[in-house]
């Protein structure tokens, strides 16, 4: 096997480094240190030059007029005069940096204080927040309702959790509301969330209006008879969810993904879809009395026994297709290429 020749530094290079590394570290150590030699320098070059300047600035400033010896009373009074004068400066100096040194030191204790109260107030949300979680996964619907209600009110509190509460909630709500793929139940059995899921739905709907740059994920969620009234929806993603007989007057749901959705017997009187995915989204029996579908996507979507749907409604929207299913009423209109 052959002999690897490594590289090796000079001789006296790693010595050399070493010193270098030690110096740095040793000048960033003692730079405070020289600051503050260099300011007690300053201050005594001062203040000796202070002194100078009140025993000779007389003469200094005004030498040509004073006399040295057997001053007279004329002398005495321009010597007091401006030794007067000098004490004055020096004495307004002094009070100038007082205040000075004092503003900083309130400006430093404000921060201060304003960062602790600060820490105090994320330990206190922090603490909030366990609290909250522990409640909504009790199995007690009163508990569950006061660990929604708290989360809102955190949310509102602060809005760097905004985000964390609304992933939260949404969690909850697909956890408690699967669709089984074999329910058999009444095709018009009365069906409502449960309290707690209501909740969690209300909370999500009148959230604050902050960016958010995801979108809601209630996908394949079991929604039927929800209360959601001028609830705030938008880019939410609610595909092959069933929301049949819900309740959704006023409600925003722009850009809104509601692919393949069951939408039979909604109330969406003066709803906002506009831009929202309704593809192959069954509306059968649905209320769209003045619901905004401006430039929906209509394609393959159920229509045909939707009260209140006027053409002028079904002509703002963007994409229509030859399986796009509309009520007798209205003449079928040309389909649009997606």
């Amino acid at each position: 096997m052959g002999v690897v020749d490594v590289p090796r530094e000079p001789p006296g290079a790693l010595t050399i480094k070493a010193y270098r590394d030690m110096w740095m570290g040793t000048l960033t150590i003692m730079r405070p240190r020289w600051k503050r030699a260099g300011l007690a320098v300053g201050l005594v070059a001062l203040l000796v030059g202070y002194v100078m300047l009140l025993w000779q600035g007389p003469w200094w400033l005004d030498g040509r007029h004073l006399r040295t010896d057997n001053l007279e009373p004329a002398d005495g009074v321009v010597v007091t005069g401006l030794r007067t004068t000098l004490v004055a400066l020096g004495a307004g100096a002094v009070a100038a940096a007082g205040l000075y040194y004092t503003d900083r030191s309130l400006r430093h204790t404000r921060e201060r204080d304003r960062e602790q109260a600060e820490l105090s107030r994320e330990a206190q949300v922090t603490d909030r927040y366990v609290e909250a979680i522990k409640l909504l996964a009790s199995d007690r619907t009163v508990e569950r309702l006061g660990g929604i209600y708290a989360l809102e009110r955190i949310m509102r509190d602060s809005p760097k959790d905004h985000l964390t509460v609304v992933e939260v909630l949404a969690s909850f709500i697909r956890e408690h509301t699967p669709i089984t793929a074999d329910e058999e139940e009444p095709a018009h059995a009365d069906r409502h969330p449960t309290e707690p899921v209501q909740a969690a739905l209300t909370v999500l709907g009148r959230r604050p209006t902050v960016h958010e740059p995801f979108r809601i994920d209630l996908r394949q969620t079991d929604l039927r008879g929800a209360d959601l009234k001028q609830a705030r929806l938008d880019h939410i993603r609610l595909g092959s969810a069933k929301l049949d007989g819900s309740d959704l007057t006023e409600a925003r749901l722009t850009d809104a993904w509601l692919q393949e959705t069951c939408l039979e017997g909604v109330w969406l009187d003066r709803a906002y879809l506009g831009q929202a995915n309704l593809r192959a989204a069954n509306l059968r029996g649905a209320s769209l009395a003045d619901t905004d579908l401006s430039q929906a996507n209509l394609t393959q979507t159920d229509l045909s026994t939707a009260r209140g749907c006027t053409a002028e409604q079904i002509g703002t929207a963007a994409v229509l297709d030859s399986g796009t299913r509309l009520p007798t009423t209205i003449a079928p209109r040309p389909p649009t290429a997606e």
